[in-house]
Formats: C-alpha cells, sequence, structure tokens
C-alpha cells in the first residue's frame, strides 16, 4: 500500500489534476456526483493518466467497483456510502488504500475494527464542494475528538483534516495531531492552481518541520556552529 500523503487534493478532471500535480500534490481523489458509471470511468481513465505521469497516489471517492475496474490506488466512501464484503475482500488482496469519513467520536468507535487506511475527519468549516455535510468541527472540535480518542484509548489510521480549509490553516489544524489535510475548492476556485498548490504543499512541509524542530532557528545556528 502507498503510503497516506499529508496532502491530498480532491477534484473533479483532468485538468484540474494535472495543475495541482504540477503544482506539487502527490494524492488526487476523484470525486464525481450524480453522473453515470460510464462517464466515471472516462473521467477516472484520463485522471489516472495524469497520477502515473506525476506518480500520484489516485483514488476514486464513493465507487468502489470503479476503483477495482480501473485498478486505482484506493477508494474513499462517506459514513452512509455501503462497501460491500467482496469489495472489501479483492481492494485488500490488491493491497489498496480504503479511506472512510469520521464526525463525531461514534464515528470512530464504528471504525475501529475496520481495515481501514486513513480517515477523512471534518468538515472543518463550511464547504460548498461537499453534500450532505456533516455538522461543522471547527479547531476545538478537532481538539475534543482528540483528547476523546486518547481517554478511551482508540487506535485510530492516519486523521486528515478536510472541509473549507485555507493555507492560513494549516498550521493551527497540523498543531492538533492531524496526520494531514484535505482541500478542494480553495485550489480549484484559485486564480493560480498551480501557485496556489505550491503554497499549501510549503505550509504543510513548513508545519511538519516544525513540529519536528520546534526551534528551527536553533537547528540552524547548532549546524552552523559544527565545524565540518
Amino acid at each position: 500500500m502507498k503510503p497516506i500523503s499529508k496532502l491530498q487534493y480532491i477534484t473533479t478532471s483532468a485538468e484540474l489534476a494535472e495543475e495541482a500535480c504540477s503544482g506539487g500534490i502527490d494524492w488526487i481523489q476523484l470525486r464525481l456526483k450524480n453522473v453515470g458509471y460510464d462517464e466515471y470511468f472516462a473521467v477516472g481513465k484520463e485522471v489516472q493518466k495524469v497520477c502515473k505521469k506525476h506518480k500520484a497516489t489516485f483514488i476514486i471517492n464513493d465507487n468502489p467497483k470503479l476503483a477495482l475496474d480501473l485498478f486505482a490506488d484506493g477508494v474513499h466512501v462517506g459514513k452512509e456510502d455501503p462497501l460491500p464484503q467482496e469489495d472489501i475482500d479483492e481492494l485488500l488482496r490488491r493491497g489498496c488504500i480504503i479511506g472512510c469519513t469520521a464526525n463525531t467520536i461514534e464515528d470512530f468507535i464504528h471504525l475501529a475494527d475496520k481495515p481501514v487506511s486513513y480517515i477523512g475527519l471534518g468538515p472543518f468549516r463550511y464547504t460548498t464542494t461537499k453534500q450532505n455535510l456533516s455538522p461543522v468541527l471547527g479547531l476545538e472540535g478537532y481538539r475534543r475528538l482528540f483528547e476523546e480518542i486518547k481517554s478511551r484509548g482508540l487506535k485510530t489510521p492516519p486523521l486528515i483534516g478536510i472541509g473549507g480549509i485555507e493555507t492560513e490553516d494549516v498550521h493551527d489544524l497540523l498543531k492538533t495531531g492531524l496526520h494531514g489535510i484535505a482541500v478542494s475548492g480553495a485550489i480549484t476556485n484559485a486564480p493560480d492552481r498551480i501557485k496556489a498548490a505550491r503554497k499549501f504543499k510549503h505550509e504543510v512541509s513548513g508545519s511538519f518541520l516544525s513540529h519536528l524542530v520546534p526551534d528551527i532557528g536553533l537547528l540552524t545556528d547548532i549546524i552552523g556552529a559544527i565545524d565540518f
């Protein structure tokens, strides 16, 4: 199974995927709503080509059969989306990624014994790119859930924040304990999508390094003082 990226982009077309990947994003989830299987398959083939070109992970949203038929890297299913056992078995046999969605501690309890590779946790704030939106969490909601998860001793896969996230949110979100973030509209609606993708990549990378080394300036001083 491929590693779970700290920056994921949810898109509806190969053109958008190309721009995001050109900006450094290495995880693309294709999410199409209210379309037939043939159209979803056709768009999926084009997005898959982009992902192969850029060596990006390719995830299909809400359609395990399509993920299997396209030999995608994995599938993401929502809280209300069925995932037949035969599809789970085949996805696992192929070493595919299985992503799920959570919004409450009850969701985590429900997923605790499931073969889940990562969990999309949100929404962070209101967003128009997702239908049937669950209650907004905000930073306090994330912190509260992490405290409950810890107090109950629950084991979780990597948790990905999602829902209306902007670049200025990245640092505070990752400080809550999230593994990474998923974005859609902030890149899709940007006047320069490649630049927006690069900015998100920079923010995520910078926040991750700051967690490893809280004082980057101190580290730089130490390295500068070493006599090589």
